[in-house]
């Protein structure tokens, strides 16, 4: 199995992200990296492609799924795509807080630490529905990782389009999310133009 073994910290900088996004609240010394020359247009959606698939964890073969995918269901095709990755488990199980970063919660998820609708998952590209339940198992609840991530999320937002509890370590998915519930700065209209060429 592949692994992105670069320094998050190097990588943000060099994709212009705040580490925040990825569940980090270290700041970097150095400035985020400038460019010297105008960036082509090429360069633009390929950064704008790099930084989706580096947020959550994603690797091309299954990103290029993700977007045939998003082909596939109506309405806009960059929209879609910011959606089917925002469904993923892992990222749902980030959001509601119960691991610190991305890759926190897909090894969560991947210990299956997790159930959706009271069955174990432990596939970290699970696609949430709405109306599922996602908590954390009963043998995890006592679990060190997750405890310190409920104490250092209790100052993050969940989501309008979720829904948690934190007394019980579950949370509900209300609805899928739209565009404007996603608060990542990635413009997946270029994403769709390099793929579409």
């Amino acid at each position: 199995m592949a692994i992105d073994r670069t320094p998050v910290l190097k990588r943000c900088r060099q994709l212009g992200i705040d580490p925040v996004v990825m569940g980090i609240n270290k700041t970097s010394n150095r400035e985020p990296r400038r460019r010297r020359r105008q960036e082509s247009e090429y360069g633009m959606q390929l950064r704008e492609k790099q930084k989706a698939k580096f947020i959550y964890g994603v690797l091309e073969k299954q990103f290029r799924h993700y977007y045939v995918l998003a082909m596939k269901r109506e309405g806009i095709t960059g929209d879609n795509l910011m959606s089917i990755l925002e469904c993923r488990l892992d990222n749902v199980v980030f959001r509601l807080g119960f691991a610190r970063t991305r890759k926190e919660a897909r090894q969560t998820v991947r210990h299956g630490h997790i159930t959706v609708n009271g069955k174990r998952v432990d596939i970290p590209s699970y696609q949430v529905k709405s109306g599922d339940v996602i908590a954390v198992a009963d043998k995890a609840k006592d679990l060190l990782p997750i405890k310190e991530a409920l104490i250092s999320s209790e100052h993050m937002a969940v989501p309008a389009w979720l829904e948690v509890d934190i007394e019980k370590l579950k949370g509900t998915v209300l609805q899928l999310p739209t565009r404007d519930q996603i608060d990542l700065d990635i413009d997946a209209q270029l994403i769709v133009e390099l793929y579409s060429k």
